[in-house]
């Protein structure tokens, strides 16, 4: 059975396991955000955790990929569970409004680990988070793909998920053309 965890002590070697077969759970900053996750594990696990849960927006600023620090957003990660971690799905929102600044490319975010994709892990998942979006309050949540990623984008339209058009990345995002996609809650 699928479900998402809160990260915890308990689940945290399997995660660790994950991270150690070269695994990311971010899909922008990859192999540098896996080095930095096993270090912060290696420092202190119990503050790794902490930092992943922040639904009042205490924690540090967030630095892009292009080195520019921004204020924290509300949020927090939960993990993809199915026994052992198959992945990291996370969720960020602004107090008091459904839109992002224009440094956030959506509200959900998520990877599954390699070995367990094209299960439907992603889309369970997503399908799990959004009942946790509406307890935030929001009339909907966005989700943006590569243009040429099929499978989030089916991920997404399964759980309702309609396309409201191209962009283009920011550059501390690679600058790439991408897909927006908005579900109403």
């Amino acid at each position: 059975m699928i479900q998402i965890v809160k990260p915890a002590l308990e689940h945290l070697p399997s995660y660790k396991a994950a991270l150690e077969r070269g695994w990311s759970p971010d899909n922008v900053r990859l192999l540098e955000a896996t080095r930095e996750q096993l270090a912060a594990i290696e420092r202190d696990p119990v503050a790794f955790l902490a930092d992943l849960d922040d639904p009042h927006a205490k924690g540090s600023p967030i630095t892009l990929p292009d080195g520019t620090k921004v204020a924290r957003l509300p949020g927090f990660r939960r993990w993809i569970w199915d026994g052992e971690a198959a992945g990291s799905i996370g969720f960020r929102w602004q107090k008091g409004t459904s839109k992002l600044p224009s440094h956030v490319l959506g509200h959900i975010g998520y990877a599954v680990v390699p070995w367990k994709r094209g299960r439907g892990y992603a889309t369970e998942a997503l399908r799990l988070m959004l009942e946790e979006a509406r307890a935030v309050g929001l009339d909907y949540v966005e989700m943006t793909t590569d243009l040429d990623n099929p499978a989030s984008q089916r991920v997404i339209v399964v759980n309702g998920g309609k396309a409201v058009g191209r962009f283009v990345k920011l550059a501390a995002y690679g600058g790439a053309e991408s897909l927006r996609f908005r579900i109403y809650l």
